[in-house]
Parts: C-alpha cells; sequence; structure tokens
C-alpha cells in the first residue's frame, strides 16, 4: 500500500512517469521505499528547498503510523 501511495504521488509530479521506479526493502520494524526517477525529473520530486520530497515524507509517515508501521522514502539519483 506505502509503494502504491508513493507510486501515484511521483507519476502525478513528473513528465516521464513511465520512468519512476520504487524499490520497497521490508526490515523487521522500518520499512525503506527508494524512490528513482528520470534525471529531468529529480528537481520536480524535491521541489523548491525540498518541500515536495519533505511533504511526500510526511504523507507517507502518517499512512504508515495509521497501519501501524514505519517507513523512509529515499531519493534515489
Amino acid at each position: 500500500m506505502l509503494k502504491e501511495l508513493i507510486s501515484v504521488m511521483a507519476k502525478a509530479l513528473v513528465d516521464k512517469p513511465d520512468e519512476v521506479e520504487i524499490k520497497e526493502i521490508e526490515g523487521d520494524v522500518t520499512t525503506i521505499l527508494e524512490l528513482k526517477v528520470a534525471k529531468d525529473d529529480l528537481g520536480k520530486v524535491i521541489g523548491k528547498q525540498g518541500k515536495t520530497a519533505h511533504a511526500m515524507r510526511a504523507i507517507l509517515n502518517a499512512t504508515a503510523t495509521k497501519l501501524k508501521k514505519r517507513a523512509v522514502l529515499e531519493i534515489i539519483e
């Protein structure tokens, strides 16, 4: 569910939604989501002063908390 959430948000932001890749790494306590987008779209996902990335992380954390999990979003260059 968390992977799909990030996928929908990222694809809505970028110009090349086909190149959005999300790798989910499940740990004992924490789930790590690695988001990879096209090089041209990296700025759109991060946003000015990281505000878009911060907002995506806040939504992810709120959803994960509701599911009684912990999640971390990493944006890979």
